[in-house]
């Protein structure tokens, strides 16, 4: 007997999401613990290297499990490889609550990261496949909501786990993390699998069973349940006439773009520099002159705007479009990062160390500048969760069509994992050697992004899945792409295919008919 199925969107795509609640979870699973004594004592104070390499690790995981996760995809489906995700995760946090050295810690989290990787970059494909276009944007975007949800809860658990005495503190905090994988296992299996996964594997029963109760409440008759179903048709259709599909095909001609667009605006999620502030927080707090308990109350503010300000792009994300929001982003995220540097720079000082961390060696003893930096770290972190936190993982879920959309998304996820392993290295030498000019090279990473965005990101709001990839065939402007009808540009392009066709043919019927006149008797 099969199991009863949940196909209202919204219940599906919370569901899923509880994938990106893993990556939250992780996130703050390290900050909370990098200036506790506990944990600097148990792990004999790693320095700034050990912290970025414990740190890092998830991201190293992550970024093989982003790389995997397409392939897995295409042979399992969008939801056994996010249950098998969720597997992988349990085992990792396994792992690393039962701790007993930095080797074991980083391995648990190397295998965590493994289960980020894939839910990462498979979470937003399912709920894209599985949502209607109008909402497709903010569906997606969920995900990164249940990121900031998983940042701020994991935060507030170690906080309060730090007042248990020595390992018990981040063993405690480690495995609860446990938990939300063994939802995400559960919650799947009265999930429906990818309409579109099932239709290129010829399930076309299911697959349209699926479609009607997600887009029709059940009626096959209305209107776009049969677009939807008619444009599936002729993608799976045109998918069938290649291969399988590589690695490599993502860099064949017409694909090439596209997939560098993707690669490069996930790469770019992460020079913004949130994820820094997410992982070194406490390190930012320390250097403004805070001190103790008032360290992490003070950090949590932040993790709470993160949870409350990805909602307002949840909700306009459908009408603002994409790139609005990933170009005005980048442009505010620059200035508080400017900011805060111009006032470290004008109102900090060297120092060995801030409150006996050797990794700290700036400090800003001015409470109205210190209380500034935070207040800029806040806005940072306000303008990140509206924009570039759910609009990336949005808009590369949108961009490649169907045969290539599994690998291409785990393959752009998978740079955007080897990015936050390398910034999670960087970060801990760079506040110990340029201190505030980190600050600043983030800054500068937003303004080229945003002129980035603005010349080669096409606009795919509204759009439906199949009319994004009319966009990148026709190469029409990004610029000009919002308001293009790419309906009728589509139909356009196959009546000048027509009449090419028809005026090849003619030419041709002319060339053979010449020489039989020139077969006639002069008179």
């Amino acid at each position: 007997m099969r199991a009863p199925r949940i196909y209202n969107p919204y219940l599906v795509a919370l569901s899923a999401t509880i994938g990106g609640m893993l990556f939250g979870f992780d996130i703050s699973s390290v900050s909370a613990f990098v200036d506790n004594a506990s944990y600097r004592q148990f792990f004999n104070y790693p320095g700034s290297t050990e912290q970025g390499g414990i740190t890092a690790a998830m991201a190293g995981g992550s970024f093989v499990g982003s790389l995997c996760a397409g392939f897995v995809s295409d042979k399992l489906g969008r939801k056994y490889t996010i249950q098998l995700g969720a597997i992988i995760w349990i085992i990792g946090a396994a792992i690393q609550c039962s701790v007993q050295n930095v080797a074991q810690l980083i391995c648990g989290r190397l295998v965590a990261g493994l289960a980020i990787g894939i839910c990462s970059s498979q979470v937003p494909v399912y709920i894209a496949e599985l949502s209607p276009k109008q909402i497709r944007g903010r569906l997606v975007g969920l995900f990164q909501w249940a990121v900031t949800w998983g940042i701020m809860i994991m935060f507030y658990i170690s906080y309060g786990c730090t007042f248990l005495d020595r390992p018990k503190s981040f063993r405690l905090a480690w495995g609860i993390q446990m938990i939300p994988g063994l939802l995400l296992l559960l919650t799947l299996i009265v999930l429906p699998e990818s309409p579109r996964w099932l239709a290129a594997r010829d399930k076309w029963d299911e697959a349209i069973e699926i479609i009607t109760h997600v887009q029709g409440k059940g009626d096959i008759e209305n209107p776009d349940v049969q677009i939807e179903i008619q444009e599936l048709r002729e993608a799976v259709r045109i998918d069938k006439l290649s291969e399988d599909v590589t690695i490599f095909d993502l860099f064949a001609k017409g694909s090439r773009l596209r997939t560098f667009v993707g690669v490069s605006g996930q790469i770019w999620q992460q020079l913004t520099g949130m994820n820094v502030m997410m992982y070194y927080v406490v390190y930012t707090f320390l250097m403004a002159g805070y001190q103790g308990n008032t360290v992490l109350v003070s950090s949590s503010i932040q993790y709470v705007i993160n949870v409350v300000m990805t909602v307002p792009a949840l909700i306009f994300i459908d009408s603002w479009g994409r790139r609005p929001l990933l170009i005005y982003g980048a442009c505010i995220m620059a200035v508080w990062l400017f900011a805060v540097s111009g006032l470290m720079a004008a109102h900090g000082h060297w120092v060995p160390n801030v409150g006996g961390n050797p990794n700290i060696r700036w400090f800003v003893p001015e409470k109205p500048a210190a209380k500034a930096i935070i207040a800029c770290n806040y806005l940072f972190v306000a303008t990140f969760a509206t924009t570039w936190g759910p609009g990336i993982w949005i808009y590369v879920s949108e961009i490649f069509p169907l045969k290539q959309r599994a690998i291409g998304n785990g393959f752009c996820g998978a740079w955007n994992w080897i990015f936050n392993f390398a910034l999670a290295f960087f970060v801990p030498p760079a506040f110990q050697n340029i201190q505030w000019k980190t600050y600043l090279i983030f800054a500068v990473f937003c303004i080229a992004m945003a002129i980035h965005v603005f010349f080669l990101f096409p606009e795919t709001k509204g759009k439906t899945l199949e009319e994004i990839d009319i966009i990148w065939s026709e190469h029409i402007k990004p610029w000009k792409t919002a308001n293009a009808d790419v309906t009728e540009l589509a139909a356009n392009r196959d009546l000048a295919k027509d009449g090419k066709t028809k005026e090849v043919e003619h030419m041709e019927h002319t060339a053979t008919a010449a020489p039989a006149a020139e077969t006639e008797p002069k008179v």
